[in-house]
């Protein structure tokens, strides 16, 4: 400890500090407002984030008719589209995606995967560099205008340019039609992907995932054009808003589930599926289960060559999915928002069972709560989980994963799976089906936010529930990596080498120190729901979502933005040294005294001690001449000048002055040094002697004139005994072990354990209900 002296703590209380003057600037551009980085602000999209007066977007409604072909795994499809355009700019040709050309022959998707021969392949892995040799990708039949004209086309992989007549102008629409087929791969298989289908070997049935399945078109925007990059497989989609109208056809055993609602449902279903659909629609406190799991079992073992279609209508979606076969029980529930319902419902095959019957349907409607209450009530009025062994979304649908064993029981990693997974895919359909972002260019944009509001939904769900992305201390080992695998968040979805760290994780992680640390929870919530109402139906930018939420909360954010999407470093803060100062309020006496007990300590060692035995005299000692003035004096004896220099001191000192002199406060001086590179608001927790402990809170802008070293004095009326930096471990510090003084050291654990991969949701690791079971 050291004492400030009083004639200090005046100056002080007087205001007349003097302020160090540093050798040379040491702070980089940390602090400095993106400027630049962010696009200029125009008239479709403003300063703060919000769309423009003249913001515009185009449309494209469709008309589909599609067959699927459950004897060669193919479907066959014809296609009306009416393009809208309400830009300004005459287009010369319109861009169409063709995602099936993925795993066509020439797809550049395997040519452009790094592949190597080890010592020992399994056919699997041979199979995996192999699989484009077979005959997957559109066949485009034809693309004719509305009277029958053919429309000249070039296509370029996942692309297809129309080349149009004669520029559609701003304002016109055209009509033009398109024929196509291709054959539905086995996304279980070593090929893999998001849509295709299932083969169950035991009841000899498929279960048809179709998603990607008709060209889509692409986006025409006021910030880049057409977004016409190439689908290589990671990057997923940009898509136009637009209403569908869908008849599809399969045979009349199958259960088909859709993007939308379906319209002829007393053609396709049976009176009894009918009348419980009906109380469906009534029951909100759990679901009516619609097609049951022996009905289904029935229907597995029948062929029928009869065909029926489902009619299904869609307004203002960006996309159309759906899923097809014998094999599915349904069960379905309302969910009440605002003065309207939405039906939550499941469709999953026996193998699905207990763990859907009990938790699919359940864990939508939670989903449709949560995501409402923190950004805009649901407006589509189905949201459908799909049991697939998958996990992938599109609008009002999305395919999950989740089986349990064959004798029913599950592990927990399936079952908390399982529930992660449906509130991810469902919780899709706001991010980004509705606030529409270009997945293309920007994943974070919505697997990021989509997985912080997982996050939320899932402590909603079980206040022990086990989530693996959000909280800051698990996004730690990621921030470890070496720095050649980090890339910053905003990079392009096919450039990253960590995906699921940098594009889910991550950002996750960076919301929720947001909303937890850095603004608060109601200045964070307020911004987070009015960037999603503002962007609702539209195509938001990174710069949309970074301008609206300093603009409706008033936190000056470009630093922490610069930080966690356009950098890659961690953080590190190191608390490197604290010193104690107290004030100098003692008397004159207790001050000698004091004074006297640091003379002796300081004058005790071992050669003095040891010279009272071997030298019984010393000079001074024998001899009187050789003493003076000072061999008498005592330095530590109060004088008469003492006490008065002492009282008249204390007479000039007004009352708040005499108050802090006499308030015995403990000042504690630390200082801290940003180790990492990313600066980071400072949480401290001071630990008393007396067994208390409080946390102060320190702005991330303390660091903005010295973005390496700072240093703060804290004034404590109690005795510190330690201080932690970060105790609720909430900004991802990477070293935990330096946020400590004195110093502790942390275990860590490694644990030895044996890969085993297997099917995608099922269990593969402890299951302790089967263990149960079995005694």
């Amino acid at each position: 400890m050291k004492q400030i002296s009083i004639a200090l703590a005046i100056l002080l209380l007087c205001g007349l500090q003097g302020i160090a003057q540093q050798k040379e600037q040491n702070h980089a551009e940390r602090f400095e407002q993106l400027g630049g980085t962010l696009r200029s602000p125009n008239v479709y999209r403003t300063a703060s984030g919000a769309p423009g007066h003249m913001y515009w977007q185009q449309k494209a409604d469709h008309e589909i008719e599609v067959e699927l072909n459950d004897e060669n795994q193919s479907i066959t499809g014809w296609q009306k589209v009416t393009y809208h355009n309400y830009s300004p700019d005459p287009l010369s040709y319109l861009w169409i995606q063709l995602d099936q050309n993925e795993r066509a022959k020439d797809s550049n998707t395997p040519k452009v995967a790094e592949s190597k021969i080890s010592q020992n392949m399994s056919m699997t892995q041979l199979q995996g560099i192999l699989w484009h040799n077979q005959d997957l990708g559109y066949k485009i039949i034809s693309v004719k205008d509305i009277s029958g004209r053919d429309i000249p086309v070039t296509i370029n992989k996942t692309m297809m340019r129309v080349n149009l007549p004669e520029p559609l102008k701003p304002g016109a629409k055209m009509e033009f039609t398109i024929d196509w087929t291709f054959n539905i791969h086995d996304r279980i298989s070593f090929i893999g992907g998001r849509p295709g289908y299932e083969y169950f070997e035991k009841d000899g049935n498929y279960l048809y995932t179709m998603a990607e399945w008709f060209p889509r078109m692409a986006v025409y925007s006021d910030f880049q054009g057409w977004q016409n990059k190439q689908f290589m497989g990671k990057g997923e989609f940009a898509l136009t808003f637009g209403d569908y109208k869908v008849k599809i056809t399969v045979p009349a055993d199958h259960m088909v589930g859709a993007t939308g609602v379906l319209q002829n449902p007393k053609s396709v279903l049976s009176q009894t599926e009918l009348q419980r659909w009906e109380e469906a629609k009534k029951s909100y406190d759990k679901p009516v289960i619609i097609r049951t799991q022996s009905e289904a079992e029935k229907l597995e073992k029948g062929r029928s060559k009869d065909k029926k279609s489902w009619i299904y209508h869609a307004e203002n979606v960006r996309d159309f999915a759906w899923t097809s076969s014998r094999k599915f029980i349904w069960d379905a529930m309302a969910v009440k928002q605002q003065n309207r319902d939405v039906m939550a419902m499941s469709y999953y095959g026996k193998e699905g069972n207990p763990l859907w019957e009990q938790y699919s349907t359940k864990v939508v409607a939670h989903t449709i709560k949560s995501y409402g209450a923190k950004t805009f009530d649901y407006p589509y009025p189905v949201a459908i989980s799909v049991e697939a062994s998958n996990g992938m979304e599109y609008p009002m649908i999305c395919f999950n994963y989740g089986r349990p064993d064959a004798d029913g029981t599950y592990s927990d990693a399936v079952k908390y799976g399982m529930i992660s997974v449906i509130i991810h895919e469902v919780g899709h359909n706001f991010f980004p089906m509705i606030v529409n972002s270009d997945e293309r260019q920007w994943t974070w944009m919505d697997e990021g936010l989509n997985t912080f509001m997982q996050f939320m939904a899932e402590q909603e769900w079980d206040r022990n529930y086990p989530s693996r992305r959000g909280p800051a201390h698990k996004i730690v080992p990621y921030m470890r990596s070496e720095k050649h695998l980090l890339e910053p968040i905003m990079t392009n979805s096919e450039n990253i080498i960590q995906f699921g760290p940098n594009a889910y994780a991550k950002p996750a992680t960076a919301l929720n120190i947001l909303r937890e640390t850095v603004m608060g929870r109601d200045l964070f919530d307020f911004a987070f729901k009015q960037y999603a109402k503002r962007w609702m139906f539209k195509h938001p930018t990174p710069d949309d979502f970074f301008r609206t939420m300093e603009d409706a909360s008033a936190v000056d954010l470009d630093w922490f933005w610069r930080g966690w999407f356009f950098k890659t470093e961690p953080v590190d803060i190191s608390l490197e040294s604290v010193s104690w100062f107290k004030l100098d309020n003692r008397s004159p006496a207790e001050k000698k005294s004091e004074a006297k007990k640091d003379f002796e300590r300081e004058e005790s060692y071992v050669s003095k001690n040891n010279n009272l035995k071997d030298n019984p005299s010393t000079v001074v000692e024998s001899d009187p001449s050789t003493r003076d003035f000072y061999n008498s004096y005592n330095p530590f004896s109060v004088t008469p000048d003492d006490e008065k220099s002492y009282s008249d001191f204390v007479a000039r000192l007004s009352p708040k002055e005499k108050e802090l002199l006499n308030s015995n406060l403990n000042f504690y001086e630390l200082r801290f040094r940003n180790i990492g590179g990313q600066v980071m608001p400072l949480i401290l927790q001071f630990n008393f002697t007396d067994g208390s402990s409080e946390i102060e809170r320190i702005p991330a802008e303390i660091w903005r004139l010295n973005e390496s070293e700072v240093s703060k004095v804290f004034a404590k009326n109690k005795e510190v005994k330690s201080i932690v930096l970060d105790p609720l471990r909430e900004t991802a510090d990477i070293d935990e072990e330096n946020n400590y003084l004195p110093r502790t050291f942390l275990p860590s654990r490694f644990e030895l354990f044996k890969g085993n991969p297997g099917v995608r949701g099922v269990s593969s690791g402890d299951n302790p209900m089967k263990k149960a079971k079995k005694n």
